[in-house]
């Protein structure tokens, strides 16, 4: 008969290698260029999309971040005034943080609902539910 310590070394040797894991989300880097007194993000369209968020939302929170106005031309985003590339990125970063990425488990699978009058952000993932701080622009779904 095996000693107990000796059942643990061996179920540990014959469990897998351990591997950090690798976060599965990942904003793209937002592609910014200057023409004259605008700001053109080329990508806005791909960033959407890896948000899972509708243009019209992410739009609206950056022109009221950045206090500007501006307008989508297909899948561009065009902005009155100079921006670099890392105040646009810092602003993606703090929307994904209030609206995309769950408080709880950190995770994306994150949508808009709508509980009695007040708007939240519902993890699919592990199912946390929280009140959204502002209201910016939501289409009910």
């Amino acid at each position: 008969m095996m000693r107990y310590e000796e059942l643990l070394e061996r179920a540990f040797k014959q469990l897998p290698e351990r591997k950090e894991e690798e976060s599965r989300f990942t904003i793209p880097q937002a592609r910014v260029f200057i023409e004259g007194k605008t700001t053109i993000f080329d990508n806005f369209e791909a960033v959407c999309e890896r948000l899972n968020r509708e243009k019209e939302h992410l739009m609206k929170f950056l022109l009221n971040e950045l206090g500007t106005a501006g307008k989508i031309v297909g899948n561009r985003a065009i902005f009155q005034g100079n921006f670099t590339k890392e105040e646009i990125e810092r602003q993606i970063r703090r929307y994904a943080d209030e609206y995309v990425l769950c408080w709880e488990c950190g995770k994306p699978d994150t949508h808009f609902m709508k509980m009695e009058r007040i708007w939240v952000l519902k993890c699919d993932a592990c199912g946390a539910i929280r009140p959204l701080r502002r209201k910016i622009g939501i289409k009910k779904s």
